[in-house]
């Protein structure tokens, strides 16, 4: 690993991360994770991806100042990839306060720990196409921001601390905002997965009925990964 790069990435035991991390461990970075302490860790994805090996994990508590500072020290990385959130939008008309803690004010803890230990780190941030809220047309990044549910208000907030940070203290600081995207490695709380394993349950006689919520919402949805065109 002499002379590779260093990236930790935030919320390793995800979807997103997980494949983040795949990709970078291609191109030779030197990979952390920080995950939630938990009595059963959560590393399904990345065993899946048989790279649950090749990460260095560093417990962490996004709303724990001292464990943020002690992840950035530990792996003194070159890039920052800040992808662990409350990411559920049900779940955060629920946990309003929660939500606000860990998808928003996570991202100026993060951030300021970042300020304080190296400015130099490149530090990347998961926003959300929530932020547009409802919207007509296509949106892009002249789109008004019209948050519609205290996860989006949260993911807003993170949206410009990230950018403020970038302007104010001259960071290396940078937003992406990503709409809905699929894939194998999906959780269960989300709707595809969630109609896909209800099937899967009633064929075999251990559920008989599949129900949600708003059947009036509207999603684009896309890839978390590019497809193997190959067919692998």
């Amino acid at each position: 690993m002499a002379n590779s790069k260093v990236a930790l990435i935030t919320g390793i035991t995800g979807q997103d991360a997980a494949y983040l991390a795949q990709f970078l461990l291609k191109k030779k970075y030197h990979v952390y994770g920080t995950f939630r302490r938990t009595s059963t860790p959560n590393f399904w994805r990345l065993s899946h991806l048989e790279i649950e090996n090749k990460i260095d994990f560093i417990p962490a508590d996004l709303i724990d100042n001292p464990s943020l500072i002690d992840a950035i020290g530990t792996s003194k990385p070159d890039e920052i990839y800040h992808l662990a959130a409350q990411s559920y939008v049900g779940s955060s008309f629920d946990q309003p306060i929660s939500s606000g803690e860990f998808t928003g004010l996570a991202v100026t803890r993060m951030l300021e720990s970042i300020r304080l230990i190296d400015p130099q780190i490149k530090f990347y941030q998961a926003s959300s196409s929530e932020i547009y809220g409802k919207t007509n047309g296509i949106q892009n990044e002249k789109t008004v921001f019209r948050p519609r549910s205290p996860y989006a208000a949260a993911k807003l907030y993170g949206f410009w601390m990230t950018k403020m940070y970038r302007e104010a203290y001259g960071m290396f600081t940078t937003n992406g905002i990503l709409f809905n995207h699929e894939s194998p490695l999906r959780g269960l709380e989300f709707v595809t997965r969630k109609i896909t394993n209800a099937v899967a349950r009633i064929k075999l006689g251990l559920q008989s009925e599949l129900k949600l919520g708003n059947l009036d919402a509207k999603r684009a949805m896309g890839f978390a990964v590019t497809p193997n065109r190959s067919g692998g």
